[in-house]
């Protein structure tokens, strides 16, 4: 099988239900967002140490993008390809981590600069591309999507474990925030 297939070439694509649709659909945009933003989470990870509960967390993360990936390539459907789902649960998980983080962390008492070492660099990356895709999500039809009433809480709260997240890795680092003013 080769990886091109050159049915993109006029600007179209297909959903995973098999629907022709402009690359440019909201849809469309929405889980390439997600994609972009879990190939950020890699870059991120890839600075990271085997070992490291974050690294864990991260991949995790990732996994679950994939789910809302596949969700949202599969408007319309139950039960899109295997066992996919982003549960109450998930978005618990998300909770637990930021406040494990952030027992370590400084208060903030400012607005902070996007930045510090590579890995929280990536994180704030990750971080901004989370919340377009939060934007992207929001505007579509959720009743296209059965098994997506989770996704908007969990990428909201995503949004904020990863500012959380790069925080931490600075921190760790012995970098503090950069103070925006």
């Amino acid at each position: 099988m080769r990886i091109y297939t050159k049915a993109g070439d006029g600007g179209t694509t297909k959903l995973g239900t098999g629907t022709t649709v402009s690359k440019a659909d909201i849809r469309v945009e929405a889980y390439g967002s997600i994609d972009e933003l879990s190939s950020f989470i890699g870059l991120a990870v890839s600075h990271l140490d085997q070992a490291d509960n974050l690294r864990t967390d991260l991949v995790w993360i990732q996994r679950k993008l994939f789910q809302i990936g596949t969700i949202l390539a599969f408007p319309g459907e139950n039960e899109p390809i295997g066992s996919v789902s982003i549960a109450t649960q998930d978005i618990g998980r998300l909770e637990e981590a930021i406040d494990r983080l952030d027992e370590d962390l400084p208060a903030l008492t400012s607005f902070i600069l996007p930045g510090g070492i590579k890995c929280a660099a990536f994180l704030h990356c990750a971080r901004s591309i989370c919340r377009r895709a939060e934007r992207l999500c929001s505007g579509l039809d959720w009743n296209e999507y059965p098994l997506g009433s989770h996704i908007l809480p969990f990428l909201n709260r995503l949004s904020d474990y990863l500012f959380t997240a790069a925080r931490w890795v600075n921190f760790q680092a012995g970098e503090g925030d950069e103070k925006a003013n």
